[in-house]
């Protein structure tokens, strides 16, 4: 059978996406998702030099902070590098340079950092990094080198997920309101003394099974094909991240041949 993917559901503003994976299995989809996890790279702060910092927080907080704030990333013109001399030489092909000073009193925020290239900010520009007390400063560069979640979490592009497409059956329920007062993420209302199902609502359910559990006359099963899930933390697209792990698997298999 051939592997037909379908979109459930894209959900930009939240970088999110929803699709099928049809003819194929869990160690196809287990294999994206590891892919996409450990071997997309990305930029992250991996060295912090310290000019200034009188705030409460200790230097290697700050740099913590730094590091696990995602920065998006040009995959265009930056690449994993080749040696450690590349980055230790910062080399512009592989590291990014950005600065952040601050004396003002209040939360210093990530979009008061500077950026060598203008294409590569902070991903979110309210995301605070620390809060000055009057006098107090915050002046440090950052190093951000393109790497990989299998790593470090810090480089991982997104959360992804799978799991098979679940099918709801509805027959004699017992309690429909009981079903409904306890359906929170709105799979099932009552209305009009019937219990409904909002068909929209049940692939992004996380409590189907717990609905059966509550009354026998409810059923899930599930179908052959998947459900595969994908949040970018914003360093890339989820286009941008599937292409990617695409094109891996595709290097990983041409290199595997070539040992056969």
């Amino acid at each position: 059978m051939t592997l037909k993917l379908e979109k459930i559901k894209e959900e930009r503003k939240k970088n999110k996406l929803t699709f099928f994976m049809k003819g194929t299995n869990e160690v196809f989809a287990n294999t994206v998702r590891r892919l996409i996890l450990e071997e997309v790279p990305t930029l992250a702060v991996e060295e912090v030099e310290f000019k200034d910092n009188s705030s409460a927080l200790y230097d290697d907080m700050v740099a913590l902070r730094l590091g696990l704030t995602p920065i998006k990333t040009d995959l265009s013109s930056y690449r994993l590098p080749e040696s450690e001399e590349e980055v230790e030489g910062k080399s512009a092909r592989c590291t990014l340079q950005l600065k952040l000073k601050a004396a003002k009193k209040g939360y210093v925020y990530a979009e008061e950092a500077e950026s060598a290239d203008p294409k590569c900010t902070f991903v979110h520009p309210k995301m605070p990094i620390v809060k000055l007390l009057a006098k107090q400063k915050l002046d440090v560069t950052m190093t951000a080198v393109v790497g990989q979640g299998k790593n470090h979490a810090k480089w991982a592009p997104g959360f992804a997920y799978y799991k098979h497409e679940p099918v709801v059956k509805i027959g004699k329920v017992e309690n429909s309101a009981l079903v409904a007062e306890k359906s929170t993420d709105g799979v099932f209302t009552f209305k009009n003394k019937k219990l409904e199902l909002n068909q929209d609502k049940v692939y992004d359910s996380q409590l189907l099974d717990y609905y059966a559990e509550i009354d026998k006359g409810i059923t899930i099963e599930y179908t052959d094909n998947i459900i595969f899930g994908l949040e970018s933390w914003g360093q890339l697209s989820c286009k941008e991240i599937l292409d990617t792990s695409a094109d891996i698997l595709i290097q990983k298999i041409e290199q595997l041949e070539k040992q056969l």
